[in-house]
């Protein structure tokens, strides 16, 4: 298992190398001119001399020959300095990172509903194969996975907070953000709801999750959907192996034929989707982000690239890679857990 562990984590300075150079050719196709107002401040651009502007071109390498550029750039890149985002108006570095506890924290809030949901009912429904419950099932996961993210991110606003008045847009009410800026508020992830069990502040934590449920259920039920029918489909074809039928004619219990010999296996490809689901659940959800008024990872990106700040983009790009790496090694371990046999292959 080690070995195993060990022959991934080797592998990741190499993608990142390849990564990087992916990443630097894209922004040398702009040119020494637009690449170097990556690094200034818009308040003061308007304000800097031609002389200025060819200083800052040396001091970042935007005249010398590729090679050396991309060593200058992935030095500065290494020391943190991925230029200056515009949308953000600060450096990139502390737009994604300030940004992205608020993507975090709906993953964190959704992943395990989502993964056990759909593992629970997936299993239950290939168990209950043709039964009103499976046809059930079935439906619902149609229908969830045919319906437009931002259809039914904007149907669920409408009717619990438009109607209802439950659950607001936004990540917090105005009462609760001066409580959180406040001396007495210690803020040490950026996640609204940790940081307030963190201060024991109960009223801030409900104040947060009520800001939370509806992007959660949005995101919930299209992924409810998609992992429910991996779970269901896979499942069904364990089921029909000849080391279950053989656990069967053994005598071993229905209960323990499913949970010790078929479900097991059932969850590799399972592992493979909910890998890339987390993956996606932090860097990917844009459109819940915007329906929802929330100011998180994604939220930055899709405005970086509608307003062609291509250094927030980069720089969001090159981020996202690298959780992209770090995930699919999780993922590879978890393979490895499930089935010995994958650390031999």
């Amino acid at each position: 298992m080690i070995t195993y562990i060990v022959r991934r984590l080797l592998m990741i300075p190499l993608l990142l190398l390849a990564i990087s150079l992916v990443v630097f050719s894209m922004g040398q196709l702009l040119g020494p001119d637009l690449l170097v107002s990556a690094y200034i401040n818009p308040n003061v651009a308007e304000r800097m001399t031609a002389e200025q502007l060819n200083s800052l071109k040396e001091k970042y390498g935007l005249n010398d020959p590729m090679p050396v550029r991309y060593a200058k750039w992935l030095s500065n890149t290494l020391k943190g300095d991925l230029g200056w985002s515009q949308v953000g108006k600060e450096p990139v570095l502390d737009a994604i990172l300030n940004r992205l506890p608020y993507s975090i924290e709906i993953a964190l809030w959704a992943l395990f509903p989502i993964i056990g949901f759909s593992i629970w009912m997936g299993v239950k429904a290939a168990v209950k194969h043709n039964t009103f419950f499976d046809h059930f099932i079935r439906v619902f996961t149609l229908i969830g996975w045919s319906f437009p993210d931002f259809v039914f991110g904007i149907f669920i606003l409408l009717f619990f907070y438009g109607v209802l008045g439950w659950f607001p847009p936004g990540v917090i009410s105005v009462e609760g953000f001066q409580i959180m800026r406040s001396p007495e508020f210690t803020n040490y992830t950026g996640m609204i709801t940790i940081d307030a069990i963190f201060n024991w502040r109960w009223d801030i934590f409900i104040d947060g999750l009520r800001h939370l449920i509806a992007p959660i259920l949005t995101i919930s039920y299209l992924w409810w959907a998609y992992l429910l029918r991996i779970t269901r489909a896979s499942m069904l074809e364990v089921m029909r192996k000849d080391y279950v039928r053989t656990a069967r004619a053994k005598g071993v219990s229905e209960k323990n034929v499913v949970h010790k010999h078929a479900k097991r296996n059932a969850l590799i490809p399972v592992v493979t989707v909910s890998g890339q689901f987390i993956i996606g659940l932090i860097m990917g959800v844009i459109i819940v982000e915007t329906v929802f008024n929330r100011p998180g990872f994604g939220r930055l990106t899709a405005n970086a690239a509608q307003t062609l700040d291509y250094s927030t983009v980069m720089g969001s790009l090159l981020f996202t890679s690298i959780i992209m790496i770090v995930g699919n090694l999780i993922v590879d371990v978890t393979y490895a857990l499930i089935d010995p046999r994958i650390r031999l292959e």
